[in-house]
């Protein structure tokens, strides 16, 4: 018979139940209109949601951040305690998380809740929220390599320059931009940077975050972005539902925003209904859907914590690595 401790994991799970009981000591800081603003096209996100999962989310969230906080204070009087004064320690730099998740998961979504949510919290009232959409290479180049119709899959992005972003960000600097991406034109905007000053917590979103770090030509792996996360969270459902949600939105934007004759996808407005299944189908079975099984699903156990969808989008269960 198998001890106990043959069953132990590394992971604490919770169902919905047992994780919303966490928030219940924790006032609900966001409004109907504020949680309307926040939802992204298809996503079934109500107060509801946002008080039994998000709202003990931000509360463990906010108590790494202090934690963090306790651990610079500790080690600034180690390191002054030192003779050499240059070993003296620079101010607190930023808390980062990381947020990953598949195509039409609702990590967006979620990371919006989550900004919003956190600087509600007094103690951090400085939240960005940065998505990784800005450091994808400008369509010509993705044509120049080929590559166009690998858009968002691992090798698409300039790995460089977001590596560069997260780390000048931990480094302290009092403002680092970002490029900007256009969801209407389908690439980066060039010249309107997003700006970060001073935040207290970044908030670093996109598909390939937890991507572990890419072997140098010596054989060495180099590092990776979430080396400089200090908590990280992934956005998880099968993937059966997350291709109906990706054909539902499709199909939504369709008779929204594909209809805007600037959209790099007007031409699906004129779709049929069944056309246009088929072709939300088609793009899913051949890039989203092969990008979420071999670059982005991988990536799970990597996160500190993973939100586990069920088929209506709501959160049922809560995985937490252990400390």
């Amino acid at each position: 018979m198998p001890s106990a401790a043959d069953d132990r994991t590394p992971f604490v799970e919770l169902d919905r139940s047992a994780w919303a009981a966490l928030g219940t000591a924790a006032e609900q800081p966001l409004t109907e209109e504020e949680i309307e603003r926040v939802r992204g096209l298809g996503d079934e996100l109500d107060l509801e949601e946002v008080e039994q999962v998000y709202l003990p989310l931000s509360r463990l969230l906010s108590l790494y951040v202090e934690s963090a906080g306790a651990l610079h204070r500790a080690q600034e009087a180690f390191l002054g305690g030192q003779p050499d004064s240059t070993l003296a320690q620079p101010p607190r730099t930023p808390f980062v998380i990381g947020l990953a998740g598949s195509v039409a998961v609702g990590k967006s979504t979620t990371a919006r809740v989550l900004q919003q949510m956190l600087a509600h919290w007094p103690e951090h009232p400085r939240v960005a929220l940065v998505t990784t959409d800005g450091f994808l290479l400008p369509n010509a180049e993705l044509r120049r390599r080929g590559i166009l119709h690998r858009k968002g899959f691992p090798e698409s992005y300039d790995r460089k320059a977001l590596l560069r972003f997260v780390m000048d960000i931990k480094s302290g600097k009092d403002e680092v931009a970002a490029p900007t991406y256009s969801h209407l034109v389908y690439d980066v905007v060039p010249d309107q940077p997003v700006v970060v000053r001073k935040p207290d917590i970044v908030v670093v979103e996109g598909l390939n975050v937890l991507q572990p770090a890419r072997l140098g030509v010596d054989g060495r792996p180099g590092l990776a972005v979430s080396d400089f996360f200090d908590f990280s969270v992934y956005v998880d459902a099968s993937s059966t539902d997350v291709r109906r949600w990706y054909t539902e939105r499709f199909l939504k934007l369709r008779e929204t925003a594909f209809r805007d004759p600037t959209s790099y996808f007007s031409r699906y407005a004129d779709l049929s209904h069944d056309d246009a299944v088929v072709e939300a189908h088609r793009l899913w079975d051949t890039i989203n859907g092969p990008n979420l099984k071999h670059n982005i699903a991988p990536t799970k156990g990597r996160a500190n914590l993973v939100l586990r969808k069920a088929s209506d989008h709501s959160v049922r269960w809560v995985r937490l690595r252990k400390l």
